[in-house]
């Protein structure tokens, strides 16, 4: 192959690198975001959670308690809704999940109250600049059905994520007989969010 030196030849300078250089971050920027002054930043997080009913259990969804029995197992009180949530916020954040900040080998987290482990959530959040921008869930079940119960639900999570409730949105649906909800063995619940600064 003919044309200019070879690289190492004798003459040959060494290969450099190409491209316009690299412009230094604005103050105040921070990893992916821009100036918090000129260019809001925003991501979106998944969060998805699962438990299985439980006989001795009282069922609590979305910070609600629905009933005294056939709840949800799990270490805290088994929120599946809210936990979806959670994980969906830390997602977002680049954070670890549930299990790193309230582990089930913890007793302090036994039957915990899952809002108030919301409200840390959304704390650890603020404490990195980050707001909550709104909110979208999904509760897959067979029973009980989500409907009665969404005003309640988002008159208390909202105001644990500290947004209006017009920017949360809660719904039920049902998996018309297919797999473990639509063989009424547990909750299933999948959450997005946006996170802002």
């Amino acid at each position: 192959m003919s044309g200019g030196p070879e690289l190492g030849a004798t003459g040959a300078g060494p290969p450099t690198a190409a491209g316009p250089p690299t412009a230094a971050a604005p103050s105040g920027a921070t990893e992916g975001c821009g100036s918090r002054e000129t260019a809001p930043c925003y991501r979106t997080g998944l969060g998805i959670d699962a438990h299985r009913f439980a006989p001795d259990r009282a069922l609590v969804l979305g910070g609600v308690r629905l009933r005294d029995t056939h709840g949800l197992a799990g270490h805290s009180d088994a929120d599946v809704l809210v936990h979806a949530l959670m994980d969906a916020l830390l997602g977002a954040a680049g954070l670890e999940d549930i299990g790193h900040y309230f582990p089930d080998s913890d007793p302090k987290y036994a039957g915990a109250d899952s809002v108030e482990l919301l409200r840390q959530v959304v704390r650890l959040l603020h404490e990195r600049g980050w707001r909550v921008g709104n909110a979208d869930a999904v509760v897959v079940c067979e029973e009980p059905r989500i409907a009665p119960h969404r005003s309640s639900m988002k008159r208390v999570l909202a105001l644990a994520l500290a947004i209006p409730e017009e920017r949360l949105g809660i719904r039920g649906t049902t998996t018309e007989g297919m797999g473990f909800p639509g063989r009424g063995e547990g909750i299933l619940a999948q959450a997005v969010v946006l996170i802002e600064r």
